[in-house]
């Protein structure tokens, strides 16, 4: 029996390429590895992230949420708002255990995805 370790790439379902490529490497920084007429790769630290234009009508719809992980939510928050990325509201406190807080922003892409920035903060 396979026992799964990680996730080694999530695909978001885009409307509009071109549009998401500008933002996921323009207004989120990720690094774009390679890019077909209906699909884009982007590394994001050992994991990838693909952007595709649904093959069928039965895929078009929004995504899972996917977490990006930051080291200051704050300054991560500050600088994506420079570059009118939408957030759903400010970054806020969802967990402390121990001497850990995570906090989390939720923000949308240009297809109405829902992602979100997560900050894991050692008090």
């Amino acid at each position: 029996m396979t026992q799964i370790q990680k996730v080694g790439q999530i695909g978001v379902p885009v409307k509009d390429l071109q549009r998401a490529l500008h933002f996921y490497k323009e207004q989120l920084g990720l690094q774009l590895l390679f890019n077909t007429d209906t699909m884009a790769f982007f590394e994001c630290d050992g994991l990838r992230l693909l952007l595709s234009l649904p093959e069928q009508e039965q895929y078009a719809h929004a995504s899972s949420v996917v977490y990006f992980q930051v080291e200051d939510i704050n300054a991560s928050y500050e600088k994506l708002l420079e570059k009118e990325v939408e957030f759903l509201g400010e970054p806020h406190l969802v967990a402390k255990m121990g001497q850990t807080e995570t906090w989390m922003v939720f923000f949308k892409d240009t297809a109405d995805n829902t992602h979100a920035l997560i900050s894991e903060i050692h008090i």
